[in-house]
Parts: C-alpha cells; sequence; structure tokens
C-alpha cells in the first residue's frame, strides 16, 4: 500500500503546514506549475516525488521534470499531465490517447479547481487537487491525499487551506 499526496499550482509556495503533509506520504506527486524549483526541492528532501512541468514552469523545471508522466503504482497505472482537460472535455493533444490507452488515474491541474470526477465513457479516474499555491482567483487553497493498495483507490481526503 502506497499513501499519496497530490499537489498542483505551487506557483512557488510552499510551507510547514504543507510539509506536514508531505512527511505523511508515501510519495509525492506534483501535477505542474511548480514556480520555483526549490519547492520539489524541499519536497525531494522528505520523500520520493513524481511531477511534470506545467505551463508557467522554467526551461530549468522542463529539463528535470517531464509534459507527461506516466507509471505504474502497485497495480494502478497513473498519468499525470498540467494541462488535460476532464471527462468530456479533454485537451485535443491528448484525447486520442485517453480513449485509446486509459491509465486508471488521470491526473492534470491548471484549472485551480479541485475536481475527482470518474470517466464513464474509459472507466478512468480523473483527479485534479486544485491549487495549494497563493497565485491565483482560489478562495481555498487544495491537496488530494488517498491510498493505493494493489488495484483500489481508497480513502481520499481533501485538504483545505485558507487562501492567504
Amino acid at each position: 500500500m502506497k499513501k499519496i499526496l497530490l499537489l498542483s499550482d505551487t506557483h512557488s509556495y510552499i510551507d510547514e503546514k504543507i510539509l506536514s503533509y508531505v512527511k505523511q506520504a508515501d510519495e509525492v506527486w506534483h501535477a505542474g506549475d511548480i514556480g520555483d524549483l526549490s519547492v520539489t526541492d524541499a519536497i525531494k528532501k522528505l520523500k520520493p516525488l513524481r511531477a511534470v512541468y506545467g505551463n508557467i514552469d522554467s526551461t530549468e523545471a522542463r529539463m528535470e521534470f517531464p509534459l507527461h508522466n506516466r507509471f505504474m503504482c502497485e497495480g494502478v497505472e497513473v498519468w499525470i499531465t498540467h494541462i488535460g482537460g476532464y471527462p468530456g472535455r479533454y485537451n485535443p493533444s491528448i484525447r486520442q490517447e485517453i480513449y485509446s490507452n486509459p491509465p486508471k488515474i488521470f491526473i492534470c491541474g491548471h484549472s485551480h479547481i479541485l475536481k475527482v470526477m470518474p470517466d464513464k465513457t474509459t472507466g478512468l479516474l480523473h483527479m485534479n487537487p486544485g491549487a495549494v499555491g497563493k497565485h491565483g482567483f482560489q478562495k481555498v487553497r487544495t491537496m488530494l491525499r488517498f491510498e493505493i493498495d494493489g488495484e483500489k483507490i481508497q480513502n481520499l481526503e481533501v485538504i483545505e487551506f485558507g487562501n492567504r
């Protein structure tokens, strides 16, 4: 079993509250718009990190992290990308791949809107953790945490912080 902390859109922001949740996870997944790489460096000092770059990220971030990160965690195939859309409205650049070879979990960021929903057409679970950084329009900063046990995704929890 793996305990996963999923976050996105840090926009160069990380603090001790976020890091306290990092310490409780087995792995941390970041769905892009990292901002300053000190964010991912702080996470990597504590736990294994899987991440992708987002549209605001520097050349340095793009050299360290891929645009798409597709991997297995326990018995679950995961695909993380920053701008991916959601069921019924996938980004045109990935739509064909989603329908022809869907992962079990599809994760994206970018919108700053927390959303977890099944795609009844493909059977995948779409997850967007919202934004945990302080830059953006969101009134509440959010992250997700959950467990993957074999092929089961369980104990999903929304973590909320005030915006300022």
